[in-house]
């Protein structure tokens, strides 16, 4: 091990650009065996390993990169899978420059160990080699009622079957894994992988239940009595809006209704051609990861122009650095802080532009950051399509308040320190509870709610 010295990083292969932007592939390669050993042989073996610790899930990192360097992969395999849900995906989808990788002590100077890709590799490699995650055979005769089936809701899945618990899962959507089917990209995450889990889940014994709404076509109080503890996973879905002018105009849209139409038809489903980008102008208003996607979707659907306008400094993004090199790459153009002020449109209501205003961060006297609008500085942009990727805000549900589940004043589920809500027998985690955050952070809080759900049902 710490042959940081000999071997430098190396990320893994990326599709040339010119070949990925015609199709939804995934844009990285695996490592093959040689390349995951060499790069993980380069771990210094913290004695406080700050990877594990500023990893949500805190995965035992520095000890599946040394079993990856010796090349064990089974053993790898099962540490990796211990402590994570879906690593594979993890793998994929973290933003981990901003985790595991930014918390490296290698980081400065020598270049985070690639926690990510190695992460991906070693239950893929393990997949080859026929190794599967592991569930109890033995069964509690316990059940449990999953509301959503997002990354909280399959993790706490995934753990309840570990402990011998059947999970039953209520999606409203014709397919489960929420965000990370719908709200992901295939250019990030294939949808098989995603399947591959799901198929194991329902192999190991988890029901789903799809195209159903609780509180709209199964009531929450049904749940109540045909099972021993819920467990709700809802995620933040309601889009922020940015209370501008003509924001509802035609050819104006939320950025989760723009991926997900697109990923149906990618699916093959019916979807809306509205919101297709083909041959289109497209401005996207926003700085996190979701408008990344959106810019780099659009590329792929044939847009003329894609624009990510953002309302800070780069520095301040709040996204994946990653993503945004690789949006970069792919063609999408960024402008710095910019704010929009209105929608420009035509006599038929139709967008044609945008109109925004030049922005400056300041420090006030207390250390906080002011965002100011600089004066006479409107100035407008062509657009025939604009995409508004601002976050999401919880959603508020009947059934919660009349059952007795509180939320706080941002309509997020309350919780105690076993994910337990105010209604004995009910847990919640994910997005629902801490607001619209990370796949990792969602995966983390179905694991525990598990835990504290197996220890109640079975002491």
């Amino acid at each position: 091990m710490q042959n940081f010295i000999f071997n430098e990083r190396i990320e893994p292969k990326k599709k040339p650009v010119n070949i990925r932007i015609k199709n939804f592939s995934e844009i990285y390669e695996i490592y093959n065996p040689n390349e995951a050993s060499v790069q993980a042989d380069r771990c210094v073996q913290c004695g406080d390993p700050y990877c594990h610790n500023s990893c949500p899930l805190h995965n035992f990192i520095p000890h599946w990169l040394k079993t990856v360097a010796e090349r064990d992969i089974e053993l790898a395999f099962k540490i990796s899978n211990e402590s994570s849900p879906f690593p594979e995906i993890m793998g994929r989808v973290c933003p981990q420059d901003r985790l595991c990788e930014g918390a490296c002590t290698l980081n400065e100077g020598y270049g985070a160990i690639t926690i990510g890709a190695i992460e991906t590799f070693i239950t893929e490699e393990g997949i080859k080699k026929g190794l599967r995650p592991e569930f109890s055979e033995k069964k509690s005769g316990k059940k449990v009622a999953i509301i959503g089936s997002g990354p909280a809701g399959l993790s706490c899945a995934t753990y309840l079957l570990r402990f011998g618990i059947e999970p039953h899962i209520y999606e409203r959507a014709d397919r489960p894994g929420g965000l990370m089917t719908y709200g992901i990209p295939n250019f990030k995450l294939d949808k098989r992988v995603v399947q591959r889990r799901i198929d194991w889940l329902k192999e190991a014994g988890a029901q789903f239940n799809l195209g159903i709404e609780v509180g709209k076509n199964l009531e929450f109080e049904e749940l109540l009595e045909g099972y021993d503890a819920i467990f709700i996973g809802i995620g933040a879905t309601k889009p922020r809006r940015a209370g501008i002018e003509n924001e509802d105009a035609k050819g104006a849209f939320m950025a989760m209704d723009f991926l997900v139409n697109i990923q149906k038809k990618l699916f093959g489903e019916e979807y809306n051609k509205e919101l297709e980008a083909k041959e289109k102008k497209v401005v996207v208003i926003g700085g996190g990861d979701t408008a990344m996607d959106c810019v780099r979707t659009a590329i792929r659907e044939g847009a003329t122009k894609a624009v990510c306008a953002y309302r800070r400094d780069a520095a301040s993004m709040p996204g994946s650095r990653k993503e945004v090199k690789n949006a970069q790459e792919e063609g999408a153009e960024f402008i710095y802080n910019v704010a929009p002020t209105r929608i420009l449109v035509d006599d038929e209501y139709k967008v044609v532009g945008v109109e925004f205003v030049k922005t400056i961060s300041t420090i006030t006297k207390d250390g906080k950051r002011k965002l100011e609008i600089v004066k006479n500085s409107e100035f407008t942009m062509e657009a025939d399509m604009v995409i508004f990727a601002l976050g999401f805000e919880n959603t508020p549900l009947e059934f919660l308040a009349k059952n007795g589940i509180e939320t706080n004043e941002w309509g997020a589920i309350k919780v105690d320190e076993n994910y337990e809500t105010t209604k004995p027998g009910v847990y919640a985690g994910g997005d629902c509870y801490r607001g619209a955050h990370l796949v990792v952070t969602a995966s983390y809080d179905g694991r525990e709610a598990a835990k504290s759900i197996s220890k109640r049902l079975l002491g």
